[in-house]
């Protein structure tokens, strides 16, 4: 029982039981397959008793370890998920372990691709901000393959996660602002099935209520620069312009700093504060020098690898939801605390 606990049935199992060859039993869970109708069902009572399911997770299982983890990433043109994705590949280098790199080009789901992901045969899988369903979550669960979703969470307790605490991060951005004596203040949101976005966003508004300050306007720049630069526009042309924004990431922050400064000529820390979330590399470059909030890569990483390690040790060990703190970094983009 033990050792049933610890790796997940598979076909090799059924074959053994049913005294077939493991190319039988894929035949007979194989729509149009060629076994006879006795093998077919000596093959499904063993399955039966064994509690075999056939399912893409399991066909991507091997008995052999491959030393392959993917990770599935939303695209790298931001470059805080490059700077992941590479501080990710050092620490599994060094376990001799390889990344196998899947790119999205879509902050969303990724259950349309995962059979594909799959069908490399990885031993385990980290989503960069990135969703699985509850479904195939269950799917890989049951089936022994470690899956965790980093900077992201689904609400569920069976999948692994690792994220900063983005609605910390919102509370603390939002006394920085009412602290500096904002008369408008906004809020520039991700993507709506962004579970970061949501929770920054949460953070900010909670903590403004508290402080008894006005709901912030709200506009959607889609984790992109040039939509973040359209969504700065309409707001400064608006009846309401604030002089305070705070963008759930750093490239939308600096798509409006281009359009505040350049567009606008209006100076970044008196006539507006604009403060992002990331701190990627270009948060400190001179010509930004945007105030965002820090999210603790390094640890975020090590998390990160020591719980799928874990899982390889123990893949009935119960699933880990970490949050870790980050920190403010003030810059000159946001009026100091007068």
């Amino acid at each position: 029982m033990s050792e049933r606990m610890r790796r997940p049935v598979t076909s090799y199992d059924v074959a053994k039981l049913a005294g077939v060859s493991q190319s039988a039993v894929s035949r007979a869970f194989t729509e149009g397959g060629k076994v006879s109708a006795s093998t077919r069902e000596k093959i499904k009572e063993a399955a039966a008793q064994l509690g075999y399911r056939p399912s893409f997770v399991a066909r991507s299982l091997i008995t052999r370890r491959s030393n392959l983890v993917g990770v599935v990433v939303p695209g790298l043109m931001n470059p805080f998920y490059a700077g992941l994705v590479d501080k990710l590949s050092y620490v599994f280098n060094e376990m001799g372990y390889s990344i196998l790199l899947f790119s999205m080009h879509s902050d969303g789901s990724t259950d349309p691709i995962m059979e594909d992901v799959l069908r490399h045969r990885v031993e385990a899988l980290i989503l960069v901000s990135t969703m699985l369903s509850s479904r195939f979550a269950e799917e890989c669960q049951q089936n022994g393959l470690p899956v965790l979703l980093l900077n992201r969470t689904n609400g569920s307790k069976n999948v692994s996660s690792v994220t900063s605490d983005n609605i910390r991060g919102g509370a603390q951005i939002a006394d920085f602002l009412v602290a500096g004596k904002h008369r408008q203040l906004a809020f520039m949101a991700g993507l709506d099935t962004s579970s970061t976005s949501r929770d920054r966003e949460q953070g900010f508004i909670e903590r403004l209520q508290w402080h008894g300050v006005a709901p912030p306007l709200r506009v959607q720049g889609l984790y992109t620069l040039e939509t973040a630069m359209e969504a700065t526009r309409s707001l400064l042309k608006g009846k309401k312009r604030p002089d305070g924004l705070f963008c759930a990431n750093d490239i939308m922050a600096i798509g409006a700093l281009n359009v505040a400064v350049g567009e606008f000529g209006l100076v970044a820390g008196q006539d507006i504060s604009i403060i992002g979330f990331d701190d990627i590399v270009m948060a400190d470059w001179p010509l930004f020098k945007l105030t965002t909030y820090v999210q603790p890569m390094d640890e975020m990483v090590n998390s990160a690898v020591r719980i799928i390690t874990q899982q390889f040790a123990d893949p009935g060990s119960p699933a880990v939801q970490q949050v870790l703190t980050g920190k403010l970094v003030v810059r000159h983009s946001a009026r100091l605390p007068v």
